[in-house]
């Protein structure tokens, strides 16, 4: 009964979080910002803003009335993978870790997105979303990191445990204005952080990343709703054009991505915890085609699925949409394992895994 009652909690705060309007703090750099106005960040088209009774039906289907099949019954296939192993991969080499973070080689070093470790996305360990499947590797098997980069701060992409442990074997960590500043506040050292406006770009070793935008928002309570900003992020590296959405919903930013930066030969792109109730902030998976159209790109990885139980449909429904879509739309369409090796510049199609789940 006192778990029931901390998930109930827990679950309210999350979605509060997400459908009210708070106002937030800043620092200089933020409050320079064209995205930032009256105290916090905000997306070019205004985001829906839900009435008290839409709220309740919300917390409510979360809460009590969630579908059936949000949660695997069976094992989710891992690979194991050792700090030998990806040391010896070659350059161009990405590996699913789970829901958004990816292992990316380039140029010899490794690249992290988005890293999440922990048992549970959640602010406490012991209530919340947790894990279908363990991380392929543990952060002590990573080897050094040379930059961490991070879309945005919700407690399923930016995770307080993994990046103290991050901390020491990581070069430099990228993140949206704002976001920065709470990796220095837990402890990152301050001359390893460096923050980005949309459009703002930095050279890492031999890679050139670009923030980017996205329609999104932020915050890690009720009370700092968007006082951070969120990105998505170009990746380029000699003739390697990638793309990392973050969480987004649709929106015509896609087109001018893909004119300024494309084409791109892989999209990681959000399919999965949406719901018709925050189009503006999730995408269906007929949006996710539709940006990866816009986007100019070659080959679509589906990401921000098969880890937590984020949304209210059937937890392989993103999968199943995307392929069916895929398959109308003549598009490649990637889905290695959480582990499996994907050769950035011939990907393969990978193997419809999550349906021997259950």
């Amino acid at each position: 009964m006192r778990l029931f009652f901390a998930t109930f909690i827990l679950r309210a705060l999350l979605i509060m979080a997400a459908c009210t309007s708070i106002a937030a703090t800043a620092n200089g750099s933020a409050q320079a910002s064209p995205q930032y106005h009256d105290g916090k960040f905000r997306n070019p088209v205004p985001l829906r803003q839900y009435s008290f009774g839409e709220m309740a039906g919300l917390w409510w289907k979360a809460m009590i009335d969630k579908p059936a099949g949000t949660v695997p019954k069976g094992k989710v296939p891992v690979r194991a993978l050792s700090r030998a192993a990806v040391l010896d991969a070659p350059d161009n080499t990405l590996y699913r870790l789970g829901h958004s973070t990816m292992l990316i080689k380039l140029a010899g070093e490794f690249y992290l997105t988005d890293p999440v470790f922990s048992e549970r996305a959640s602010p406490v360990q012991w209530a919340g979303p947790a894990r279908f499947h363990a991380p392929p590797i543990t952060i002590d098997e990573l080897p050094p990191i040379k930059a961490v980069i991070l879309s945005h701060d919700h407690y399923d992409h930016l995770d307080y445990a993994a990046i103290k442990q991050l901390a020491a074997k990581t070069e430099v960590f990228l993140t949206p204005l704002g976001v920065g500043d709470r990796l220095v506040k837990w402890g990152v050292d301050a001359a390893k952080v460096r923050q980005f406006d949309w459009w703002q770009e930095t050279k890492v070793g031999q890679v050139t990343l670009v923030a980017t935008p996205a329609q999104h928002f932020s915050g890690r309570t009720p009370t700092d709703r968007d006082s951070t900003l969120w990105a998505s992020w170009v990746i380029l590296h000699d003739d390697l054009r990638l793309f990392f959405s973050g969480d987004t919903g649709y929106f015509k930013g896609f087109k001018e991505i893909g004119a300024k930066y494309g084409p791109f030969d892989v999209a990681l792109l959000e399919t999965g915890a949406y719901d018709k109730m925050w189009p503006d902030v999730h995408m269906q998976p007929e949006q996710t085609l539709q940006a990866f159209m816009d986007l100019n790109a070659g080959w679509l990885l589906p990401v921000h699925n098969g880890t937590f139980d984020l949304g209210m449909h059937r937890w392989q429904d993103p999968f199943e949409r995307i392929v069916a879509l895929a398959q109308q739309g003549n598009v490649r369409l990637t889905t290695p394992e959480m582990g499996e090796a994907l050769d950035l510049k011939r990907p393969h199609a990978g193997q419809a895994w999550w349906r021997s789940v259950d």
